[in-house]
């Protein structure tokens, strides 16, 4: 599993021209879903984000986690995440996992991040047309993939 992390100020997802869904001062977490990943990569993802160390502490330093700094996410599908442009002109994206395998751990993802207790988690939506909106606040942007055997290292190491 693969997921861009950006720290925001806010961010917003339009469907299809539709009503937008938003979130304040957080994450936008772009997630794609491979052939390889099961429950252990959503659930280590989600820890991973909810975890991560990239909100200011009272001292300015990115000491804090999206947990700690009571902050929101936007989960949004990502399948292009496995796009692999190293030839041709056109990314191939055979390493991106079917869409009916792909929505069901995405959805465990969001699932895992609002048990965890972070306070709004709201969604794009899977396989349809969306505007995403991030205002970047740094830029923080982090790139994360589940190792192999994520069920059995712990997140925060």
């Amino acid at each position: 599993m693969r997921a861009v992390v950006q720290r925001v100020r806010r961010g917003r997802v339009t469907v299809q021209g539709e009503a937008a869904r938003s979130i304040g001062p957080g994450m936008v977490i772009l997630v794609g879903v491979g052939h390889a990943d099961g429950e252990a990569e959503a659930r280590w993802m989600a820890e991973k984000c909810a975890h991560l160390r990239i909100f200011a502490d009272d001292a300015g330093k990115m000491n804090r986690s999206l947990l700690e700094s009571g902050g929101q996410a936007l989960v949004v599908s990502q399948f292009t995440l496995y796009g692999d442009a190293r030839k041709g002109r056109r990314p191939s994206f055979v390493g991106a996992a079917p869409p009916e395998a792909a929505d069901a751990l995405y959805r465990r993802v969001v699932e895992h991040l609002a048990g965890l207790g972070v306070s709004r988690v709201e969604t794009g939506s899977f396989q349809t047309h969306m505007v995403v909106e991030i205002e970047n606040d740094g830029p923080v942007t982090i790139l994360l993939e589940t190792p192999a055997g994520a069920g059995i290292d712990a997140p925060g190491e």
